[in-house]
């Protein structure tokens, strides 16, 4: 049988969440190892997400934008958009956030009017998730949040905020 080196093991073990198995002997060089993936790779496929029920786990991770009296309550407040429920959810995935750098589509759920992107950070590759939801009055629901850390330096807020004001942009000139 082939022996496989402590960075194959390490690969198959690789738990996205952050979890290092027990029997790794350095489990930074696990985390640095999940961080080397493309686009999405490395990071499971979420099921739709039912954003009445979003539950934060920690609020120096993620940020939200969403209407005022939105639970839980909300780091950004979104305005009301004129524009049809698709036109809006079309105008932010494609004009907005694909043109992102490091940002990448990882799954789409039409029929609930709500996306799901990853974004890589630029210098080590970490992982961010991000879901885009559009609800009926044109409420517009932004969730970014670190995959690793218990800090993002605020990182997802300023990403969220940079967001609405290129859709802003985008929608005054239409």
């Amino acid at each position: 049988m082939e022996e496989r080196s402590f960075l194959e093991k390490s690969q198959k073990n690789f738990c996205p969440y952050g979890v290092v198995p027990s029997q790794t002997i350095f489990p930074g060089l696990v985390l640095l190892t999940a961080c080397r993936g493309d686009g999405s790779e490395g990071v499971p496929v979420p099921p739709p997400l039912d954003v009445t029920e979003l539950m934060r786990r920690n609020r120096s991770h993620d940020a939200l934008a969403a209407r005022a009296k939105f639970q839980p309550p909300a780091n950004i407040v979104t305005r009301h958009y004129d524009q049809p429920l698709e036109q809006l959810y079309t105008t932010i995935i494609k004009s907005v956030v694909l043109t992102q750098p490091h940002t990448f589509m990882h799954a789409a759920y039409d029929p609930q009017i709500q996306a799901h992107f990853v974004a890589r950070s630029r210098w080590l590759n970490f992982p961010d998730e991000i879901a885009i939801q559009v609800m009926p009055e044109t409420t517009l629901i932004l969730w970014s949040r670190s995959i690793y850390g218990g800090d993002d330096f605020s990182v997802n807020r300023n990403r969220l905020a940079a967001w609405l004001a290129e859709l802003d942009a985008r929608l005054s000139v239409q």
